[in-house]
């Protein structure tokens, strides 16, 4: 993972030159949940692959899409291979177009999905119920782009929720209930904003009994997956979906796994699953697959199933278990009294800030955070506590970045201290103004600059504009 080259970007300089922020110049602990950095050679890879133009059927149709089939059963031999499945398909450009073609593969129209609320989880994107909607039991439609009523199948489906018991965890009895009561054809887990382990085996058995697809997403723990750090879900969900980005380090893009169920009955009763998905991604699939992604995802796999990736992963893990230490002993509310992942989900209430507040004096002093709502923030929760999405009263850290820089769980007490600080001597103004003392911004932007400067990152990029024809527009 120490790879260095540099990339031409044949393109206008301006957006070019937009780019250095994020690959050469921001020096700030990337401490955002999903934080990854692409290696150099994936982008060369993205960068010198176009793709075919009769690309957008199936690869042996067209003699010039020979080399777009080539990487593409590499990638899902690479894909196959890396998680234990049995079946891949590399083609989706996100994760949420993977999850848009599943649920088209698995649902007929006004069919149920059972899904976990934000505040279990579930991702925003994924399925957003209506602002004071119950966690449970509600055909409230959602708004967003998994198990929302879908523009792109054109097919109504119900959507009910799942929440957290008192400690944090994941309710499996009321997810047992509400699947009993309203047998949903598909259940939807994932660990989009939750630090601990999800019972798979315990998912599937109520996903049984309820006779249920079970579908997990594994994006924000898909490296550590990969890794061995966590538990996989390949072989006892019937189907995984994953971006390659957030923790694989890979380019934008998606990716489907299935194991032993791969060729399980579809809903039809005779249909194999895999044929079923293969069918969906190419009728939902935005347009062509492309060389660039694909070759990129199948650099990112052959990277990950390195011994260096793992040793990250394993790192990951650490220092999230570390920083989750150094936050409670400072006197913060650790969501779900600690973590298994790489994520670390912080109450700030005590700290008369809101979330949205948190997340903006910490960028300005050179740290990413992220606003968060925790359990409560929902009206009627708790009283006095009621915060719109926007705003939040928790903070949600990460800290993938961290170990890829090769910072160790000595160094989370550094960056607790660092946060504790900004947070101690900011002035909160309303819901989302707020005031921190130059001096003390300036102090701790070069604390952040020190540390990180005794850390880099494993890779530098530089980005190359080439140089244009005399009188040619700038």
């Amino acid at each position: 993972m120490t790879t260095q080259s540099s990339i031409t970007i044949w393109a206008d300089p301006e957006p070019a030159g937009t780019s250095l922020r994020e690959s050469d110049g921001y020096d700030g602990p990337e401490r955002g949940a999903h934080s990854d950095t692409e290696l150099a050679e994936l982008l060369d890879a993205e960068a010198n692959h176009p793709t075919p133009a009769p690309a957008a059927a199936a690869p042996s149709r067209h003699a010039d899409s020979a080399r777009l089939e080539q990487v593409e059963r590499l990638a899902v031999a690479r894909a196959t291979k890396l998680f234990g499945a049995r079946y891949a398909n590399v083609r989706p450009h996100s994760c949420a177009a993977a999850h848009r073609a599943v649920l088209a593969a698995l649902l007929s129209e006004g069919e149920t999905v059972l899904g976990p609320h934000p505040e279990a989880g579930g991702r925003a994107a994924h399925a957003t119920p209506a602002r004071g909607t119950s966690t449970h039991g509600t055909s409230a439609a959602a708004t967003a782009t998994h198990a929302a009523p879908s523009a792109a199948t054109g097919r109504e489906r119900r959507t009910l929720y799942y929440g957290l018991d008192r400690t944090g965890r994941v309710d499996y009895a009321q997810v047992e209930e509400v699947a009993r009561r309203h047998r949903p054809r598909v259940i939807v887990a994932e660990a989009g904003a939750y630090p601990r382990r999800l019972d798979f085996a315990r998912l599937r058995a109520i996903a049984d009994a309820a006779g249920a697809y079970l579908l997990v997403d594994i994006s924000h723990v898909a490296g550590l997956v990969a890794a061995g750090e966590h538990p996989s879900p390949v072989d006892t969900a019937h189907i995984t979906t994953t971006n390659t980005h957030q923790q694989l380090g890979g380019p934008r893009g998606g990716l489907i796994l299935s194991g032993r169920d791969h060729r399980a009955a579809g809903p039809d009763g005779c249909t194999p699953l895999e044929r079923l998905l293969h069918r969906a991604v190419r009728a939902q699939a935005h347009g062509a697959p492309s060389l660039a992604a694909i070759t990129a995802k199948e650099r990112a796999f052959a990277l990950a199933a390195r011994p260096e990736f793992r040793r990250t992963a394993r790192l990951i893990v650490e220092n999230a278990r570390a920083l989750a230490w150094e936050l409670a002993g400072l006197g913060y509310r650790v969501l779900a009294g600690g973590t298994d992942d790489h994520m670390v989900l912080v109450d700030i209430v005590g700290s008369g800030l809101t979330g949205a507040v948190a997340e903006r004096a910490l960028s300005e002093c050179g740290i990413l955070a992220h606003r968060y709502r925790i359990p409560g923030d929902l009206p009627g929760d708790v009283p006095g506590d009621a915060m719109a999405p926007s705003v939040a009263v928790g903070l949600r850290l990460g800290t993938n970045a961290l170990a890829q820089r090769g910072m160790g769980p000595e160094e989370m007490a550094e960056c607790a201290r660092l946060l504790h600080t900004v947070l101690q001597s900011t002035k909160g103004a309303g819901t989302a103004e707020h005031r921190v003392p130059p001096a003390l911004v300036t102090r701790v932007r070069e604390d952040v600059a020190r540390l990180c400067a005794r850390h880099p990152l494993p890779h530098q990029r530089t980005i190359r504009t080439p140089a244009l024809p005399n009188g040619a527009p700038r």
